[in-house]
């Protein structure tokens, strides 16, 4: 059961904030618009699965919003769009979305396997991970204020509760638990297998231009960027 309680947003007969500006203050700021959902003065509760429905809704159009950014800075560096999210399960307003995912070289490693997502919330990340089935990070915050993955590994530690942002790539590897085949955090390149970790949004895009970039003159011109 969730830690916090939402109410539905009264009509004010107001404009609402256009979707184009609420997915650019995202990306921007990390925050998501809550005039139309959370004013504490409304009189009907939001039941958990309507807040997460509807934050879900607002990280999918922020990873879609993010991939198109990445996508227009340059023709030879393409990435494919692969969208899903996971709210966190005692607070449904904060969750994250994978974005892309790619290949790239680490030293010896090559044709390293590593996605990148976008969360909502900031925390410290990269303790022992276990996945769902998929590329996905699959998590529930418990009460420590840590969030467990699937197996019950946990991966965020230190959720702060109020919005914030966080942009990070986890490198992932092929894992075989014995049944199903599912994507497991790679180890082998990083002991957290944790790329890049940032609040700053400019930073996050570089990054994953830099692991987009597959030879020395397109990484010349990622490098460029201000």
């Amino acid at each position: 059961m969730s830690m916090f309680r939402y109410y539905a947003a009264k009509t004010t007969g107001k404009d609402l904030v256009p979707a184009k500006a609420v997915h650019t203050n995202f990306l921007r700021t990390g925050r998501i618009a809550r005039q139309e959902d959370w004013v504490e003065e409304e009189r009907r509760f939001l039941t958990e699965e309507e807040v997460a429905a509807r934050t879900g809704l607002r990280l999918e159009n922020a990873g879609r919003k993010t991939h198109q950014r990445l996508n227009r800075f340059h023709r030879k560096i393409r990435f494919p769009e692969i969208i899903f999210h996971k709210t966190l399960a005692q607070a449904p307003h904060l969750g994250y979305v994978h974005v892309t995912a790619s290949k790239a070289d680490f030293a010896e490693y090559k044709d390293v396997t590593w996605g990148f997502y976008i969360a909502n919330f900031s925390a410290q990340i990269g303790a022992e991970l276990g996945t769902d089935t998929g590329v996905g990070i699959a998590a529930g915050q418990v009460a420590d204020g840590s969030a467990e993955t699937a197996a019950g590994d946990p991966f965020f530690h230190r959720v702060e509760p109020g919005y914030s942002r966080m942009y990070f790539a986890v490198a992932m590897k092929d894992g075989e638990d014995g049944k199903t085949r599912q994507q497991v955090i790679n180890r082998d390149v990083r002991d957290n297998g944790v790329l890049f970790q940032t609040t700053d949004p400019k930073t996050a895009l570089k990054n994953v231009l830099m692991l987009g970039a597959r030879n020395a003159e397109l990484r010349k011109i990622v490098a460029a960027i201000g």
